[in-house]
């Protein structure tokens, strides 16, 4: 991540942290909520959703929604079929749980809020730690698979974030996440107090035991 890039995204991350980590922490309490969140991350294609009604007919009408993948795609057969999204990071409900192996490690955990499905990129997600905006480090050599995030599908990365001998490095009760780099909307997570010096993060999983970050 460059240096602007860098600092715009904290500065974000700053601005709607609190805001975000609230919605994070969260249940999802109605569908009002969720369909707002999903929709910043495709505002496009929810916008287009609702002002298209379902069912409705006329040929400029069908005309117009084939060209919106909001509103899906046709089957040939009389159905449409929704074109699923790319996550944001305010598509999706996260939370950190602080794990023993491999030293110690954060996990990251990650579902779709209720009612969204999206795809979760092959690339690593985006850590970033403390106001200089340290970002972790590949923990994987290989990229992973890409994971789709609906209903009960859960997703885990794991951040090492510390992986010098060396005594030192920055104290720190947060860590900032995004989808990637691109992400709008980073989200601030709580973690216990970890100490950040040279820190790593493992791909996207479907299994916790398969995101712990060693090396």
């Amino acid at each position: 991540m460059s240096g602007n890039r860098r600092r715009a995204f904290l500065v974000s991350a700053v601005v709607v942290g609190s805001a975000l980590l609230t919605t994070a922490c969260q249940d999802t309490d109605g569908k009002a909520e969720d369909t707002g969140a999903g929709s910043s991350s495709s505002s496009a294609g929810s916008a287009d959703d609702k002002a298209t009604p379902s069912g409705s007919s006329g040929g400029g009408g069908g005309q117009a929604a084939d060209k919106d993948k909001g509103s899906g795609v046709d089957t040939g057969d009389g159905t449409r079929e929704k074109v699923e999204q790319s996550c944001g990071a305010n598509d999706i409900t996260w939370s950190t749980r602080s794990e023993s192996q491999a030293g110690g490690y954060v996990l990251i955990i990650a579902k779709a809020k209720s009612g969204i499905t999206c795809w979760l990129p092959a690339e690593l997600p985006t850590v970033a730690f403390g106001s200089d905006g340290t970002e972790a480090g590949p923990a994987e050599q290989s990229v992973g698979e890409p994971v789709k995030l609906t209903g009960n599908v859960t997703a885990y990365a794991g951040v090492n974030p510390k992986t010098t001998d060396a005594d030192g490095g920055k104290e720190l009760e947060s860590i900032i996440v995004a989808v990637g780099n691109e992400d709008p909307d980073p989200v601030s997570l709580p973690v216990d107090t970890i100490t950040v010096d040279e820190p790593i993060v493992t791909n996207w999983h479907t299994s916790p035991t398969d995101a712990v970050p060693f090396g």
